[in-house]
């Protein structure tokens, strides 16, 4: 018999799709959008084509479908099948004893999840805080636009995005919607088509780009010196809205003294765009209200990354551009769900403080090698694939093959990660459990039920969570996986119903339905904050010399996810200039190295990318390179400025024919 399901999308994009899922025969034949009344209007009728072929991983050959305990050499992929019973208690058993002797820091939980929804993240977090082992903070993605925001707006919500339809101008900074975020451009189509103009800000000339009236394709890195100049212009000019400062803000005074130093000689020469573009973006922000900006993850991805995001921010102060429809600033609008996630936390249980640990710094800890921190014994990773997705991937690839680490893998499919682990435990897909999947990037919170039986022995997170801590001796009661009791503890509206809007239109605008909150009760936002982990914006040069190397999403993968059947080209791509000026032939392998590591592969000659810039796809497995490395074996372990996070951007990589010598910007 064949019917039609609704469920909701729950995957690391900020859409989360409405569902309708074809079964037929207890089988998953279809996936498309859900276009009843009751489906997310950010649907808008269509989905990706990853989720459409979703099933693909569902019923994929690697689909994990019972615990599997290995029996070959670390990588080897020699596992023998184990029941859940037996694979609970080893696991247990060797928690139990790495606490024993080595102390909780020597057991990292590894969770990330983003594949799944709300109690993705539920139970497995208290089960190792429970047990006082470390908390691995997620500065990987999001971490410094998150501080910015934070900084600068404390806990006010996004604008939300339906208000484009009341802007005149938008600007896309450090996004990329064609390949994530993909309904949100029939808003910006029917925005332009009325006559609002757009301005993208990337160093790529994505699809996007290539469709806005202005595109400025900066140097990665720079964004904070564009806020400056764009800032100081106003200022010149006499288009600062100090009335809107003086009532709303803090710190405008400091931001605007420091932007006095970047003219738009010496802008655009650090940016590498011209004059005339910075003057007519700047212009653009004096004459064109209301106004939507759309604050990508891109900005933060380098040395000055805090600086960028806070820049951006404080420069549309600066501007103004808040108040009413179709103005304001587009970032994470997960914070107004009806949500409060610790009310899984026990109310007889103390909290007491835990370690934590950068994310970035796992790779040095499974290997012994993290000052003041001890050998990691266990490795527990819970939606997450760091094997091609963490940063200096020659280090964490090293630590996961470290026969010290006994590792445990909670996986859908074997991943490259799972191929090193020890121990693997087959993972649900959220076709098959009850959830939701709340948005952050539309007022959207979804109810996701079941639409197939489980394939396999496969557990949800909270499951496996509930099994290892029933097997440590902790109460039932107490980490009872039962998805209707976590959600009505989670959720605050009283309320077990799907909410396609959270919010309803007209009523998210910034400075007037939402406003900056502090924690010291503040509700001022703050340009700068003496206060603050980066109390002023600034610019650091890279002294590298090199191509920038970018590690952009595509169309074809989340994170990693989907990379297993539909990958993006394994190619590095390099504008026209760059390419002849060192005769690389469109096609041609190349060698790309730096002190990190190398890979070869071909050459793409790409008319979207700037002048000294090339890019690797992100998402790539181990086996779409010839030397079992992805483009993360060229990424730097170091940090950005705010919020701790991750690096990607700042590679610098020098290219070399395969038979020459190497070549590298001049």
């Amino acid at each position: 018999m064949r019917h039609v399901l609704h469920t909701a999308c729950p995957l690391d994009c900020p859409d989360t799709c409405s569902l309708a899922v074809t079964v037929e025969d207890g089988r998953i034949v279809g996936v498309d959008a859900d276009t009843s009344e009751t489906a997310n209007p950010f649907t808008q009728g269509y989905i990706c084509q990853k989720v459409k072929h979703h099933a693909k991983r569902v019923y994929a050959p690697e689909r994990v479908l019972t615990p599997l305990i290995r029996t070959g050499p670390k990588g080897s992929g020699e596992f023998r099948p184990a029941t859940w019973a037996e694979a609970e208690q080893l696991v247990a058993a060797r928690l139990t004893a790495a606490i024993g002797a080595h102390g909780v820091r020597s057991v990292l939980p590894y969770l990330y999840s983003s594949s799944g929804g709300v109690l993705a993240n539920a139970l497995t977090p208290m089960l190792f805080e429970r047990l006082g082992c470390p908390h691995i903070e997620h500065t990987i993605c999001a971490s410094t636009v998150g501080a910015a925001w934070s900084q600068v707006f404390g806990s006010m919500l996004s604008a939300d995005p339906f208000d484009l339809e009341y802007s005149e101008l938008i600007v896309i900074w450090g996004a990329n919607p064609m390949a994530s975020n993909t309904h949100l451009l029939p808003l910006l189509t029917a925005a332009t088509k009325r006559g609002a103009r757009l301005v993208v800000i990337d160093p790529r000339r994505t699809a996007v780009a290539a469709r806005a009236d202005l595109h400025l394709a900066i140097r990665p890195g720079t964004d904070v010196v564009l806020a400056y100049a764009a800032a100081r212009w106003l200022r010149e000019h006499g288009h600062v809205a100090t009335e809107f400062l003086a009532g709303h803000t803090s710190g405008s005074d400091v931001f605007l003294a420091e932007s006095d130093a970047w003219t738009l000689d010496r802008a655009a020469d650090e940016c590498g765009v011209t004059v005339e573009n910075i003057e007519t973006f700047a212009s653009m922000l004096a004459t064109a209200a209301p106004a939507m900006m759309r604050l990508g993850y891109g900005l933060e991805r380098n040395r000055n990354g805090g600086s960028g995001c806070v820049g951006a921010l404080a420069l549309w102060l600066v501007a103004g551009h808040f108040g009413q429809r179709g103005s304001g600033v587009i970032g994470s609008t997960s914070g107004g769900a009806p949500l409060e996630r610790s009310a899984v936390w026990p109310a007889n249980v103390q909290r007491v403080e835990i370690p934590t640990m950068n994310m970035n710094d796992v790779g040095l800890a499974l290997n012994g090698e993290l000052h003041n921190w001890p050998q990691t014994r266990l490795l527990f990773v819970q939606g997450a694939n760091p094997a091609v997705t963490a940063m200096d991937q020659a280090t964490m690839l090293r630590g996961l093959a470290n026969d010290a680490v006994f590792t445990v893998v909670h996986e859908q499919v074997m991943t490259d990660t799972a191929m090193l682990a020890d121990v693997v435990l087959p993972a649900t897909t959220h076709f098959e459990v009850t959830d939701l999947a709340n948005s952050y990037g539309v007022f959207s919170m979804q109810t996701m039920t079941p639409v197939i039986d489980r394939v396999g022995e496969s557990r949800s997170n909270d499951e496996v969570a509930s099994g290892l801590a029933a097997a440590l001796g902790h109460a039932a009661t107490e980490f009872d996986p039962d998805p209707v009791r976590l959600l009505a503890l989670m959720r605050t509206d009283d309320s077990a119903d799907s909410l396609p809007l959270v919010r309803e239109a007209g009523t998210t605008v910034q400075f007037v339905d939402v406003v900056p909150t502090f924690a010291d009760g503040s509700v001022r936002a703050r340009l700068t904050d003496a206060d603050g982990e980066m109390p002023v914006p600034h610019f650091v040069r890279s002294a590298a010399v090199g191509f920038t190397l970018l590690t952009p999403a595509t169309n074809r993968t989340i994170n990693s996810m989907f990379a297993e059947f539909g990958p993006p080209d394994a190619v590095v791509s390099i504008s026209p200039t760059d390419a002849e000026r060192h005769a690389i032939v469109d096609g041609e392998r190349v060698r790309v190295f730096n002190e990190l590591g190398e890979l070869t592969m071909p050459a793409s000659i790409d008319s979207a990318l700037r002048q000294g810039v090339v890019s690797i796809p992100k998402g790539l497995w181990r086996r779409h390179f010839d030397d079992a490395f992805t483009a993360n074996v060229l990424i730097p372990r170091e940090i950005n400025d705010l919020g701790a996070g991750a690096c990607f951007n700042d590679a610098v990589v020098e290219i070399a024919k395969i038979s020459t010598t190497s070549i590298s910007v001049a």
